[in-house]
């Protein structure tokens, strides 16, 4: 078996052209990333979804450019060998393309491989001009949480054939700035599979059927960590939420009986010491 070695894009580039799946995970810290690398995903998001998920906000919007760059750099050094992007979180590129490029590069500064902003057409300009400083973007269609107020909640997107259409011609647009690939949210597979066959560059799917080049959750709900609604696209592996909970539980009854410290977890001074200390103190 040959050595793992950095995913680049040339390498989910292969990926697509081969028919491999590419397997892409959120995730925001050290810990899950470490795990998540040697679990061997080929890509890894940073999502402004912290904002729910870490940050305990109703929505993604409150998120900062500072947020995701201390939550970027966390994931960064759990990580050897997966491809990763970092979020660009509300208003950090909607305003000009001078502080769409510099926010991108602070991303990139602090090791990301790409990063990955929400719109379609309307974009497009923000992307050719990242891509032209020389970053990758990935684009986001679909459901995007950025502007779910004026899409009606977080509901599926491209049900019918004019929205379907819209989605479809958006990430042409993309393709066009630029972009490596985009990322379907809450669409319909009919969707998905359309805009794989209408473009040539990376698709991913996050509820959007198995017809793109890769696919997308987050970890919160692939360990069974999330607190609110679960969406009906997100499959769950462990149910971690339960165990954390019992353990926290356990932990509150041993401390509350005296169970815990027992001696097993206790140190104690060397022999003969905790006598001279009692002189000592007697002395004062």
């Amino acid at each position: 078996m040959s050595e793992r070695k950095k995913v680049t894009i040339r390498d989910l580039m292969r990926k697509k052209e081969n028919g491999e799946k590419i397997v892409w995970v959120v995730l925001y810290d050290w810990t899950t990333a470490r795990l998540a690398d040697q679990a061997g995903v080929d890509m890894i998001l940073i999502g402004d979804s912290l904002g729910m998920t870490i940050l305990g906000y109703p929505s993604t919007l409150p998120v900062t450019m500072d947020d995701m760059l201390r939550h970027a750099g966390a994931v960064v050094r759990g990580v050897k060998y997966a491809f990763i992007v970092g979020d660009m979180p509300f208003m950090s590129y909607q305003a000009s393309e001078e502080d769409a490029i510099r926010n991108a590069g602070r991303l990139m500064s602090v090791g990301c491989d790409a990063v990955k902003l929400e719109g379609g057409a309307e974009m497009a300009e923000r992307v050719r001009a990242i891509v032209d400083a020389g970053i990758p973007v990935i684009g986001h269609l679909g459901l995007t949480p950025q502007k779910a107020s004026m899409l009606g909640g977080f509901t599926v997107q491209g049900r019918d054939a004019e929205s379907a259409k819209r989605i479809i011609d958006d990430a042409k647009a993309l393709e066009e700035a630029g972009a490596i690939g985009v990322l379907l949210e809450n669409v319909p597979a009919e969707v998905a599979k359309e805009v794989t066959e209408e473009t040539s560059f990376l698709t991913f799917s996050i509820g959007g059927g198995v017809e793109t080049h890769g696919q997308l959750l987050l970890s919160h709900d692939i360990l069974g960590l999330t607190l609110g609604v679960r969406p009906k696209f997100a499959k769950q592996y462990a149910d971690l939420k339960e165990q954390i909970l019992d353990a926290f539980k356990r932990y509150c009854e041993d401390v509350r009986e005296k169970k815990y410290p027992s001696e097993e977890y206790v140190v104690h001074m060397k022999e003969g010491e905790y006598e001279k200390l009692l002189k000592l103190l007697k002395k004062e």
